[in-house]
């Protein structure tokens, strides 16, 4: 382990042109939940270790006793089409950690082109604006690919910023050249939010065409 973001690849998964799919804590916990019910859903093996200075200083404690320190965790499946990666993590860094927050955003791109992703989609929860009111959002890298994935189920997400690595490997991959879409659960509040986690999972199956081989 050194003082910079280090990648510990576990093996080497044979993909074809993957789509990486990004689920990581946040507000309702609701990207982390539909990415987990994702790799269960495409039986995605665990390939790829992610590990920062730039995550907070603790370690995470398993039901054995036994500690590791906190990471991000990359998966991925052949066995569908189009073949999935997906991340997901223990935790984000904290918000006064823009400088680290960009080099992990970066550090995923970087690696996700290395197994030749060539689409982005990024999993999260953001704040209903009526009590009681729940949806699905989208925004994306380009108006067409945002009015494709909206459909008539889900909405053009018009609520200004998405914070963290759901708004920032998004915006990363556009610069990139990499297209890319966003797609937000509304969650009435920052608990961990399995209906809505449900939801965008169910409609991320739909919008990826995901069928098994």
């Amino acid at each position: 382990m050194t003082d910079k973001p280090y990648l510990r690849l576990l093996l080497e998964p044979e993909l074809k042109a993957p789509v990486l799919v990004e689920g990581l804590p946040g507000f309702g916990e609701v990207g982390k939940l539909a990415a987990e019910l994702l790799i269960n859903f495409i039986r995605a093996k665990l390939f790829a270790e992610l590990y920062s200075p730039y995550f907070t200083d603790h370690v995470v404690i398993k039901g054995d006793g036994i500690c590791r320190l906190p990471r991000y965790e990359f998966f991925a499946s052949s066995t569908c089409i189009p073949n999935i990666v997906v991340l997901i993590g223990d935790l984000q860094p904290s918000p006064e950690e823009v400088v680290g927050h960009y080099d992990l955003c970066s550090m995923i791109l970087d690696f996700a082109q290395r197994v030749n992703c060539k689409k982005i989609i990024t999993l999260g929860g953001c704040p209903t604006q009526t009590p009681g009111a729940s949806g699905i959002y989208v925004a994306a890298t380009s108006e067409s690919l945002a009015a494709s994935l909206a459909g008539q189920e889900a909405s053009i997400y018009q609520g200004g910023n998405i914070v963290g690595a759901a708004g920032l490997v998004l915006g990363l991959a556009k610069i990139r050249g990499l297209d890319g879409g966003c797609i937000l659960g509304a969650a009435p509040s920052i608990f961990p939010d399995n209906a809505t986690a449900t939801a965008v999972f169910q409609f991320l199956i739909k919008v990826l065409g995901l069928k098994q081989l």
